[in-house]
């Protein structure tokens, strides 16, 4: 099992940053890729950002130039560097992981919203 604890939300002004973090417990060495996603009022869990064990990145097209996912060297802190901020990243950002058996956690979520 893998506990999962996003912090860094809150309110920013468009073309304003922040910076989420996501703190893994448990199981670290069962982690394979972890990731950000984020699910707007109305509307389905997207995906935001993904990063492997071995550290590469992967971006959808809406944040690709604008947002940065990383990890720290001992794999149990999860950032999303996010920069030019847009009301329509307006959302809950969830921390994910996936691994070795089955491994799928998420974590409670944190709001961003983005004032125009």
């Amino acid at each position: 099992q893998v506990q999962l604890v996003e912090s860094g939300g809150g309110l920013v002004q468009a073309g304003g940053s922040l910076r989420l973090s996501c703190a893994a417990s448990g199981s670290i060495s069962s982690i394979n890729t972890m990731g950000w996603y984020r699910q707007a009022p109305g509307k389905q869990r997207d995906l935001v950002a993904t990063i492997t064990s071995s550290g590469n990145p992967h971006y959808a097209d809406s944040v690709k130039g604008r947002f940065t996912i990383s990890r720290d060297n001992a794999k149990t802190t999860m950032f999303l560097q996010m920069d030019s901020l847009k009301p329509e990243d307006t959302a809950v950002y969830y921390c994910n992981a996936r691994g070795k058996y089955y491994l799928n956690s998420w974590g409670q979520g944190t709001q961003v919203t983005i004032s125009s």
